[in-house]
């Protein structure tokens, strides 16, 4: 008896993510009754139903969601081994697929890219924005060969992903000239209570290196006066530039507004002991990828020359 084919599979995948036999259809180039026929061919061949016809309308099954959730896992691997075959020729084509938190992305992970192509002209990169949380799990279920990210890997994905430290930045507080700190040389911790904030959202890495630096210098962030809340740093830092209120921000997105003296960095003292402290806030750039998923040679070429 012969098995299912991929063609059968890339089909079936087609209907139950669209729920249509003619929408797959268009989405595949081929006729609806060639449709028809490979999902009748799975059904009547392992004697299951993958979808119940309901009037107009059709819904998985049980057999279909398990086949589906399968199926997807195969022509994801059959994508890469396709995608490995195609580099053997010394690297001179394929697609290199990362996923970068905003701030890397933005501001160190370009000259890397670029880095990357003077070396291999020929390859495709596609890279990804998003915030932290949304790249580690994008590198866990394979929507990525890398993620780069500044924040922390949710617990229950560091047994999936491997990270190595390939880079870092400061977070600097700063605020704009209406700020009544802009003429300060240094702040104490405890004025931290005395001023509104500006925050990224959660999930954003420099939110979570934030918020690690006020847990270690024993801060209260439920007592911080949080105004506002962004998903983006350029938006953060625009509100901060001409408002009163102040912000935790990579060093890399304000270089440009501290020299034009729009944005001062202000250092932070824990005046609470004797031997006053600096409270600096370093964060390392993660590189992620799969500890099991096959790693194409594009994506090995790009972590060495990430490490060199």
């Amino acid at each position: 008896m012969a098995g299912m084919t991929l063609d059968q599979l890339r089909i079936f995948v087609a209907v139950a993510e669209y729920l249509h036999f003619t929408r797959a259809a268009e989405v595949l180039y081929i006729t609806q009754p060639a449709v028809s026929a490979a999902i009748q061919s799975l059904e009547e061949q392992y004697k299951v139903k993958l979808f119940n016809r309901i009037n107009r309308h059709i819904e998985i099954t049980e057999a279909g969601k398990l086949l589906q959730e399968e199926a997807q896992k195969i022509l994801a691997q059959v994508a890469l081994t396709e995608r490995g075959l195609r580099e053997l020729n010394n690297l001179q084509r394929g697609e290199l697929k990362l996923g970068s938190s905003l701030t890397i992305g933005n501001y160190w992970l370009p000259e890397k890219i670029s880095q990357f192509q003077r070396q291999y002209p020929n390859v495709s990169v596609k890279c990804t924005l998003a915030n932290t949380e949304e790249i580690c799990v994008g590198t866990a279920t394979g929507l990525f060969d890398l993620g780069l990210v500044e924040g922390e890997v949710q617990q229950s994905l560091k047994s999936v992903l491997e990270q190595e430290i390939v880079g870092s930045d400061r977070l600097q507080i700063v605020v704009g000239k209406s700020h009544p700190w802009f003429e300060r040389k240094v702040i104490f911790l405890t004025e931290l209570y005395t001023t509104a904030w500006v925050m990224r959202e959660p999930g954003s890495g420099t939110q979570q290196r934030f918020e690690e630096a006020l847990l270690n210098w024993r801060a209260d962030l439920s007592q911080l006066n949080v105004i506002l809340v962004l998903s983006s740093g350029e938006m953060v830092k625009a509100v901060v530039e001409t408002g009163v209120a102040a912000t935790a921000i990579s060093e890399l997105m304000v270089e440009k507004e501290i020299q034009l003296s729009t944005l001062r960095p202000i250092p932070v003292l824990d005046n609470r002991q004797d031997d006053w402290a600096s409270t600096e806030i370093i964060r390392p750039f993660l590189k992620l990828k799969h500890r099991q998923r096959f790693q194409t040679r594009l994506s090995v070429a790009f972590e060495q020359m990430l490490t060199q």
